[in-house]
């Protein structure tokens, strides 16, 4: 079932969208989450591929026009994709891009006896990789992460 505010979001987006050469393929608004998450899916109508900078000025645009707007009284977090953007985050543009996104981080082995770890997305830098778990920050290892990948778990 739609939520409520989803087409009231869907008008508002829209036209966002269109000035960015995008168009709203799809919007999810996932109020079981703790803040809610609303997902919007986007596509480049002049490009065979919707790349991550077409997702971060989305991104930017629709927050100013959302926070603006009050149309969601309450905190909540937003989330622009496309089907075309990899999973998999490599490049220092990825993870600056999916900063406060839910991730999966494999290690080669574990780290406090565990091997894989899910949480929001803080930062990479030179050594280690941060998460966020239940508000606590969580600082992996760089040299033991195998992979890191968006994930559609909820934000513990």
């Amino acid at each position: 079932m739609t939520h409520p505010l989803v087409p009231k979001i869907i008008d508002l987006a829209a036209p966002v969208a269109e000035s960015l050469g995008l168009e709203i393929v799809a919007a999810v608004f996932q109020t079981n989450q703790s803040p809610p998450v609303l997902r919007i899916d986007v596509r480049n109508l002049e490009a065979e591929d919707t790349g991550l900078d077409d997702c971060e000025q989305m991104s930017q645009a629709l927050e100013a026009v959302l926070d603006t707007s009050e149309i969601v009284p309450d905190a909540y977090v937003l989330e622009v994709s496309s089907p075309g953007v990899s999973s998999t985050l490599t490049s220092d543009r990825d993870f600056m891009a999916f900063k406060g996104f839910m991730v999966e981080v494999r290690l080669i082995e574990p780290f406090k006896n565990k091997q894989v770890w899910v949480g929001q997305l803080l930062e990479r830098d030179d050594t280690s990789i941060r998460i966020s778990q239940k508000g606590q920050a969580r600082s992996l290892p760089r040299d033991l992460v195998a992979s890191v990948e968006l994930s559609s778990e909820a934000p513990s």
